[in-house]
């Protein structure tokens, strides 16, 4: 194993200490591994919070900002937080207005949001919850009962984050979480493992000329193994399986995710595959993102999400955002 640590024990909280000395604008609970804006809660301003195991920078703490999050929950290294770490977190962005969370479906992360919003409403904190299940991969995994919560969670971070940003109540911040989760597809490709720290070997082993269809970014397994084919071939593979689960004509919003070990040139080789099939198919890719958003530690490949845009939906995507990892019109 090759990583640049001093050890597997203290990873997150060593980074996380990098990411307070790097984002001023971030107010970061080392202690608790809590990660909120510097400014804290808006009085009447829902209150945005979400989480998971760390690995999958820069998943969430990178979307803390105006625009999207409040508040991030990283667990250790692929394991989800825990319910203390949630409440500190909700109560810390509560502004009077409910707080909602946004949680990816896995097993872990569903009960542990679970029971924080439980807690948090025995102390008076209204809590909604909506859960990401957008990979069409697989319907059960290692860690889920259904669809995994993959790329989708970025956009209903930006989009609920900026309509939380103007105002709107609990309610409607939730239905348009709900209202992204429903319109959006994915699915990931790996050309190889990542390895855990803890472990210092890799999660799964793939032959030099294999990838994995459909992978999960804890390295769960996906459809199938293949042949290690072109990338035109790989991503009309990944969008084969979205577009049989959801019209990928009209305008759309696409990200083509890296999963932390790709170049960012065969990224945008990707996107241009990625539009092509699509426009092929009645498509228009009205907004895009390319890079690494949600990774799974050195794994190289990708994945692709697909959301089926509104008027409304393409506003809320264009309103300011000010996070570490997500930028525009301020």
């Amino acid at each position: 194993m090759k990583k640049l640590i001093n050890n597997p024990e203290s990873v997150v909280t060593e980074a996380l200490e990098g990411v307070a000395a790097a984002h001023p604008s971030l107010s970061v609970d080392v202690a608790n591994k809590v990660i909120t804006r510097a400014a804290g809660p808006r009085a009447g301003k829902v209150g945005l919070v979400s989480g998971g195991g760390s690995g999958h920078e820069p998943l969430h703490g990178g979307f803390v900002g105006y625009g999207m999050l409040d508040a991030a929950c990283p667990g250790e290294v692929f394991t989800s937080p825990v319910p203390d770490q949630m409440l500190i977190a909700t109560k810390a962005v509560d502004g009077g207005a409910g707080v909602l969370h946004v949680v990816k479906n896995y097993t872990g992360d569903v009960l542990n949001f679970q029971m924080a919003a439980e807690l948090a409403g025995d102390e008076g904190i209204e809590v909604a919850s909506v859960v990401t299940n957008d990979d069409v991969a697989v319907q059960d995994s290692l860690y889920t009962a259904g669809r995994r919560g993959t790329g989708a969670t970025v956009f209903v971070e930006k989009i609920a984050g900026a309509l939380a940003e103007e105002g709107a109540d609990l309610a409607a911040v939730a239905a348009v979480a709900r209202e992204v989760n429903d319109r959006s597809r994915s699915f990931g490709v790996a050309l190889s493992s990542c390895v855990v720290p803890a472990a210092g070997k890799p999660t799964f082993e793939l032959g030099d000329a294999e990838v994995e269809l459909g992978i999960g970014i804890h390295g769960e397994p996906g459809r199938s193994r293949a042949a290690l084919t072109s990338a035109s071939e790989l991503a009309a593979v990944a969008l084969d399986a979205i577009s049989a689960d959801i019209s990928v004509d009209g305008d759309l919003l696409v990200m083509v995710n890296g999963m932390g070990g790709t170049p960012l040139i065969e990224l945008y080789l990707l996107f241009s595959e990625v539009r092509t099939y699509l426009e092929g198919r009645g498509g228009r890719v009205a907004r895009n993102l390319v890079g690494n958003y949600i990774t799974s530690l050195e794994m190289q490949g990708f994945s692709v999400t697909v959301c089926r845009l509104t008027d409304a939906l393409t506003r809320l995507w264009d309103a300011p955002v000010d996070t570490p990892a997500l930028r525009w019109g301020r």
